[in-house]
């Protein structure tokens, strides 16, 4: 059995570059930092950022491409692909390894950037934490299907 499985969560570095295939279909490619801290072998603390290059196809896309924006986090699960191509201007073929989304989930807005929502809206706290009785407390408006991006 073989199995290709990546799993990340990090920050975008920039906004979803969006674009067509001739047949119709979106693309959101991206690119997504993580962090790793460690102690080096002085026993200094050490902090390494990896960035991934991300894309996604379809619906996905989409929605991606909508409600992300530089700097907010993202959990991706995909598969690893590698890509290659001639380049026209040097003559030598490059590759390209990349994270395809087969499933993701918007990050928790955190240093204070709001409560997670898409549209930047931030939440009284009150309203967003749960009751002391441990009941969960719903918002008062209706939610209406067509405002939900999936």
């Amino acid at each position: 059995m073989y199995l290709n499985k990546a799993i990340i969560y990090g920050n975008l570095t920039r906004d979803p570059e969006m674009r067509s295939l001739p047949s119709g279909q979106q693309v959101a490619s991206f690119s997504v930092a993580t962090n790793r801290t460690y102690k080096d072998k002085n026993g200094q603390k050490q902090e390494q950022t990896e960035f991934h290059n991300v894309v996604a196809f379809g619906r996905t896309a989409e929605v991606i491409g909508q409600y992300m924006k530089k700097g907010r986090p993202i959990y991706v699960e995909g598969r690893m692909q590698t890509r290659s191509w001639d380049d026209k201007e040097s003559g030598q073929k490059k590759y390209r390894s990349e994270i395809v989304v087969e499933n993701f989930q918007f990050g928790a807005e955190g240093r204070g950037q709001g409560a997670g929502r898409a549209d930047g809206a931030h939440e009284d706290a009150a309203q967003s934490a749960p009751a002391a009785s441990g009941e969960i407390q719903y918002p008062d408006e209706d939610i209406n299907p067509e405002d939900i991006p999936f």
